[in-house]
């Protein structure tokens, strides 16, 4: 059995699991494997935007600096059991790049820029861009 990286109970999986389909469905299974990546650094983080996040809750719901995905009706439907099984996956440390130590990412209209409010851009997933924050700033991913 897989050790969890973050604490968790079957509600807070859950709401990641909403949160990965209504961010990245339209991206297959990596695409959402990649938002819950980012879901997960950002409650283990604790540094940048993200020093006061130490819950999925609380990560899901950051403002400002959350996710567009909360204000919409498709956030708030149940969570498929696929959606759960892609949630644990990242919940249990599996981590897929170019989001591997991302706190962020966005849909551009082009091309991913260099930075993204001064964080590097790690590489593309279809329409997605990631960027990580240098591990001297967050060295807790």
């Amino acid at each position: 059995m897989k050790i969890a990286v973050i604490k968790t109970n079957d509600a807070q999986t859950a709401l990641l699991a909403r949160l990965m389909r209504a961010e990245a469905e339209g991206e297959g299974e990596l695409g959402m494997l990649m938002v819950g990546n980012v879901g997960v650094n950002r409650v283990r983080a604790d540094c940048l935007d993200f020093g006061d996040i130490r819950t999925l809750e609380q990560m899901v719901f950051q403002r400002p600096g959350g996710f567009e995905a909360t204000t919409k009706g498709y956030f708030y439907q149940r969570a498929r059991s696929q959606d759960i099984r892609l949630a644990k996956r990242v919940i249990q440390g599996e981590r897929f790049h170019p989001a591997t130590r991302s706190l962020w990412f966005f849909m551009p209209t082009g091309d991913c820029p260099a930075q993204w409010y001064g964080q590097w851009n790690t590489g593309r997933f279809k329409s997605h861009c990631f960027f990580s924050p240098t591990e001297s700033d967050c060295p807790q991913i």
